[in-house]
């Protein structure tokens, strides 16, 4: 089996080096090309000698995922649909800002979940990535923006996929993602989003010292069971004592998303309950219009509604945002994932 550089920490790129029996200065050559220089391949490590090149070249698997599409939305924001060795592919998705450049990564291809108001719930689970996957969507993004002088700043593993269904590579590429001496993103600069796994989310806190985003949608169990499926297997009370338990920083708050769907869950007694339901949590809350796709069963709800529903829940004290829906002309909107790269966008 080829080794995967980009999924090892530096520790184990330091070990493997030893196996091979090299010095361990050249795993830190190695680890600077991939994380701070961001080489496309073997070849571009020029200080390391032509043989040494050549073992890497043979033994190790791509140090990038395969492009196959890219496209860019009116609003700046950019999506790819990006393929690994085995034919599997995802979509990586960047949203530029006046102050941050954010990429949005997968952490599986397809999905399990079933949300049905999300296009990627409606394809089948592939299979997991890798941790080497996972880095390599942010190392990709990173190296084309840097050629055109932008910048990638923080990370949310938000994009195809149930973060804590693949919790072990996801844990792994974090501890990469956040090593000083290579990408060097800090524990405030990258956020997990999860419908809300219970048992693992205690895993996840020990682990994973991150900013987390719940994706809630209800506060109603039968409505949340319809939006969110595996609020059957872990209802909102389990939901709540899981988050009641997250780890936060001092003055640290848990993100909660909330998309409004037309005649759904966007009253003014949702918004109430919601308030209620938040109570002694500390909280942010992302307000979304859905994101309309291809045979979706909802209508966004109106902006006179979402303004509404946001002023109830902003007069109880909680931060309340109004998230702009990003690259929804090129399907790259929350929601929209879909992995097909060509698909059109309703």
């Amino acid at each position: 089996m080829p080794v995967t550089l980009t999924g090892l920490t530096r520790q184990e790129l330091v070990d493997l080096m030893s196996q091979w029996g090299e010095k361990p200065y050249r795993a830190h050559q190695i680890w600077s090309w991939l994380h701070v220089r961001l080489a496309a391949d073997v070849e571009s490590m020029t200080d390391l000698a032509k043989p040494f090149r050549a073992r890497l070249a043979a033994e190790c698997a791509p140090l990038r995922p395969e492009p196959l599409d890219h496209r860019v939305s009116g609003d700046g924001t950019e999506k790819w649909l990006l393929g690994f060795a085995d034919g599997v592919s995802v979509e990586t998705v960047f949203i530029p800002e006046t102050d941050r450049g954010t990429v949005c990564v997968s952490s599986q291809a397809g999905c399990s979940l079933a949300c049905p108001f999300c296009r990627t719930g409606t394809l089948d689970l592939r299979r997991n990535l890798t941790a080497a996957e996972i880095v390599q969507q942010v190392t990709f993004a990173r190296a084309v923006l840097a050629a055109r002088g932008m910048r990638v700043t923080n990370l949310v593993l938000m994009g195809m996929g149930e973060p804590l269904y693949n919790l072990d590579a996801v844990i792994q590429a974090v501890r990469i993602f956040m090593d000083p001496n290579g990408l060097a993103f800090g524990n405030r600069k990258i956020t997990l989003s999860t419908v809300g796994v219970v048992p693992r989310m205690a895993e996840a806190g020990c682990h994973l010292p991150i900013n987390l985003a719940v994706s809630l949608h209800s506060v109603r169990d039968a409505v949340r069971d319809l939006l969110v499926p595996i609020n059957r297997k872990f209802d909102l009370s389990a939901l709540r004592r899981a988050a009641l338990a997250w780890p936060l920083r001092p003055r640290g708050r848990i993100t909660w998303e909330y998309v409004l769907l037309d005649g759904v869950n966007d009253s003014e007694q949702d918004a109430r309950e919601l308030v209620a339901w938040l109570r002694g949590i500390p909280s942010k809350v992302n307000l979304l219009a859905f994101n309309p796709w291809p045979g979706a069963p909802f209508a966004p709800s109106s902006p006179e509604k979402i303004r509404r529903f946001q002023e109830i829940v902003m007069a109880s004290g909680l931060v309340t945002v109004v998230r702009d829906s990003r690259g929804a002309d090129v399907g790259a909107a929350c929601g929209q994932l879909a992995g097909a790269g060509c698909d059109e966008v309703a």
